[in-house]
């Protein structure tokens, strides 16, 4: 079993970046909008999809922006957690 102190200090930063390009990538290779994608899961604004993306002050998707944004892009969410 591997210690939690041995996980390095930006592990969650460095996921949730990650994240959020991969949502931006997929979401920009469907011809999606910002604004199309944040009403799909049920947001009038933009400022979720487009802070959550670029990691804007620490500002992440959580899981079930994940799952929905999986459905409406129609991948599975790992995905999202891959390093291309």
């Amino acid at each position: 079993m591997k210690e939690i102190s041995n996980l390095p200090d930006d592990f969650m930063d460095q996921t949730y970046i990650k994240i959020g390009r991969n949502v931006k990538r997929i979401r920009e290779e469907r011809g999606i909008s910002q604004l199309k994608l944040a009403q799909g899961i049920g947001h009038k604004s933009v400022s979720i999809i487009s802070l959550a993306e670029i990691y804007h002050n620490k500002q992440h998707f959580n899981i079930e922006h994940l799952m929905k944004i999986a459905y409406i892009l129609d991948v599975d969410v790992c995905e999202f957690f891959k390093t291309t």
